[in-house]
């Protein structure tokens, strides 16, 4: 009989194709061709150093199995097979009692450095994901290319409009797109693309048109932020996606979200806003969010941001570098309205967002775990039980 063995995954609809995992294995084991990253059974050691790298938990899979999912089946999935599809040939079987027992075992070992599987909002649409691949981009143009931020701000974040014409390309708010940089790298292989948040709604930067928007900031070096900062209207680019199927907000107006994010983190927020506003037809929105910058003209929309009513949504715009002001960072906000969240986290319609750079994770669930723990709450329990309902979502890179 053979022995199950637990086996290292990568869930294909989760997965928003950034290839980190990939950049990050110190034994090659993960890989990708047009189509999937996955993890080669072979060559994984369960070293875990790709698990806490992963912006979306899609590396944290695993299944107990009797022979290893090939490269080949895993890089044609569009999903995960459900646990125990594998069936070894006849008479290799292991013993069913065995098998239940092996996969127990095997499974409470199963690392949750992600934070537990991340799952939609019972409500969300339903997403559609990698349409466009490696081998067969999509050729968008450029509609619009608009500076953010003033060239005194020390960042260049810019506000980038793609047009799809009749290509099928069905985004979601919170689901991201991959940009195929031009050129070749090192190796003389093409250059792989990066993600970038979509920052409109699902009907379009203008309503009704297939386009989308992008929230892209300019990095010293970067290759394919320069790229994409420096497009003019017109220029074709190649697209791949759409990515995600966890970061979606609720298909429910009642649903009270909560968004914590910094610099371009903001993307997908500013989406979740037009889709509100588009939406509730004059009703209450009731979204919160907490977004953090160095000063007021660093922080992409902090002009449209300050004309969104409050009956839509509650800004909390905080800044760590004014000239002779003490710095705050979005989790001494959160502090400071401890008693707006408290409540917010016992109300179970509450939907929390988190989306930014991953340094500010920390502070934020330091912040939640004071808040909670405050009002009698135990905080792991809570995320963990929200998480498990698709009310608690986390983003970062």
């Amino acid at each position: 009989m053979n022995k199950p063995l637990k086996q290292h995954l990568i869930d294909p609809e989760i997965c928003i194709r950034c290839y980190t995992c990939e950049m990050t294995c110190p034994v090659e084991a993960i890989v990708h061709d047009d189509n999937n990253v996955v993890v080669d059974a072979d060559k994984c050691n369960f070293c875990m150093d790709c698990i806490p790298v992963c912006p979306t938990g899609s590396i944290d899979e695993w299944r107990v199995v009797e022979r290893p999912y090939t490269l080949e089946e895993q890089f044609g999935w569009a999903e995960l097979p459900a646990q125990g599809e594998v069936q070894a040939p006849a008479g290799e079987t292991a013993g069913g009692d065995e098998l239940e027992a092996a996969m127990a075992a095997l499974l409470a070992e199963a690392h949750k450095g992600a934070g537990g599987k991340a799952r939609a909002p019972a409500t969300a649409a339903k997403p559609s994901v990698n349409l466009y691949n490696l081998g067969k981009p999509a050729v968008a143009k450029v509609q619009g290319n608009f500076r953010l931020t003033s060239d005194s701000s020390g960042a260049d974040v810019r506000h980038i409009i793609l047009d799809f014409g009749s290509q099928h390309f069905p985004v979601l708010e919170g689901q991201s797109i991959g940009i195929i940089p031009p050129g070749t790298d090192a190796n003389g292989k093409p250059h792989l693309p990066r993600l970038y948040s979509v920052s409109s709604p699902r009907d379009g930067e203008r309503r009704n048109y297939n386009n989308l928007s992008l929230t892209v900031k300019r990095e010293d070096k970067g290759l394919c932020s320069n790229y994409v900062c420096d497009l003019k209207i017109g220029d074709e680019v190649q697209v791949t996606g759409p990515f995600g199927a966890t970061f979606l907000m609720p298909d429910d107006p009642s649903a009270r979200l909560l968004m914590i994010c910094t610099g371009t983190g903001s993307a997908p927020f500013r989406a979740f806003t037009m889709r509100r506003q588009r939406a509730a037809a004059g009703t209450s929105g009731d979204m919160t969010m907490f977004f953090g910058a160095r000063t007021p003209d660093s922080l992409p929309y902090f002009g449209p941001l300050a004309k969104i009513p409050d009956r839509l949504l509650k800004k909390h715009l905080v800044f760590s570098r004014i000239p002779g002001v003490d710095k705050e960072y979005v989790q001494d906000r959160m502090m400071v309205e401890q008693e707006a969240i408290a409540e917010l986290l016992a109300d179970p319609k509450t939907h929390i967002y988190i989306c930014g750079l991953k340094g500010m994770e920390q502070g934020v669930e330091h912040a939640f775990k004071n808040i909670a723990e405050s009002t009698g709450l135990p905080w792991e329990a809570t995320r963990d039980a929200m998480r498990e309902e698709g009310r608690y979502h986390v983003e970062t890179y």
